[in-house]
């Protein structure tokens, strides 16, 4: 469901929390106050629950911290501010992956951010659905284009990304943190965000990759119903401490911006030992599925060039480039 114009007015009268009346919000947006009631009806589609009170009016249950340019880039050092071709805001995408993708054929520069508000089909890894609350997290997508190298010049960026969310949280004094081969970010168990990047060009000539990444600040128990893993956010983890959405936007996508800026030339390597210190598989029972075939043994965490290795029970240890990581989160 697309968020209406008049509905972003009322969500904007309405984040601070507080309770606005009916009457106050049809003078503002030059409406009935029937016309008010009917749009109100739509915010629970997008996981925006109101509550209404008589003589009280309408209120959010929850404030909301909507995103805004200014208070983004606020948080990009100004040489990063110097590597975006535009940083771009929607009330609501199918995906901003998808919109970057089909950005990135029609010639689009690199250097192309894209914020959204909510999305309609949120991209996990293997086609899975990435649940995507109006106003609530962080979903972002990064085009980047590398001119040397083909698609391999991008070998474990999604790792190198992982490593550049965890310094932002870190940043943000959130250490309880790691990351899940190829690119997870977890927390006591539990995923709180997920890296997906893809790539098109040439195998050995320039290629576009879009970087995408949501990340759960605040994930309704009624949004996420359907999740069919242990799932966590940041409002549980840092309590009464809620963190700034912008501030996080805007650092998440300063450490992103260094990584991509310089990843042609040094690759994923430069990224491994930091890498390791987060990983929060290593040492535990794991079990890695490609396709149908099912590998059962002990994270060895990564080799040299960001490969999972997997010591199997005859002592034997293998790489795998790619696969599903299962675990028993209660282990970790």
């Amino acid at each position: 469901m697309l968020i209406s114009d008049k509905q972003k007015q009322i969500l904007v009268l309405l984040a601070d929390g507080e309770f606005h009346s009916g009457t106050e919000l049809a003078v503002a947006l030059g409406v009935s106050r029937s016309a008010i009631c009917k749009q109100l009806k739509g915010l629970s589609d997008i996981g925006l629950p109101h509550s209404a009170v008589s003589g009280k009016g309408y209120r959010l249950d929850k404030p909301l911290d909507l995103l805004a340019h200014d208070a983004i880039s606020a948080q990009l050092s100004e040489p990063h501010k110097t590597l975006l071709a535009a940083l771009e805001i929607h009330d609501s995408l199918n995906s901003t992956n998808s919109y970057l993708v089909e950005r990135s054929q029609q010639d689009a520069p690199s250097g192309l951010v894209c914020f959204a508000e909510h999305q309609t089909a949120g991209k996990g890894r293997r086609g899975r659905h990435w649940v995507s609350p109006y106003g609530s997290n962080i979903y972002l997508s990064i085009l980047w284009r590398f001119q040397q190298g083909g698609m391999a010049a991008t070998a474990g960026l999604s790792l190198a990304i992982g490593v550049a969310v965890i310094r932002a949280l870190k940043q943000h004094h959130i250490h309880d943190v790691g990351l899940k081969w190829p690119n997870d970010i977890y927390s006591q168990g539990k995923k709180l965000g997920g890296i997906l990047i893809e790539v098109s060009g040439e195998a050995d000539g320039p290629c576009a990759a879009v970087i995408g990444l949501g990340l759960n600040l605040f994930l309704p128990e009624s949004q996420a119903q359907g999740i069919t893993q242990a799932w966590t956010d940041l409002t549980k983890i840092t309590g009464e401490n809620p963190l700034r959405r912008n501030e996080l936007a805007g650092t998440v996508l300063n450490h992103i911006l260094t990584i991509v800026n310089g990843f042609e030339a040094v690759g994923i390597q430069a990224y491994l030992d930091e890498w390791r210190s987060y990983d929060c598989l290593q040492g535990h029972t794991a079990t890695l599925f490609i396709g149908q075939q099912r590998i059962d043994g002990i994270v060895a965490g990564i080799d040299d060039n960001g490969l999972l290795l997997i010591k199997r029970p005859d002592g034997s240890v293998q790489a795998f480039a790619s696969g599903e990581v299962s675990f028993n989160a209660d282990t970790l």
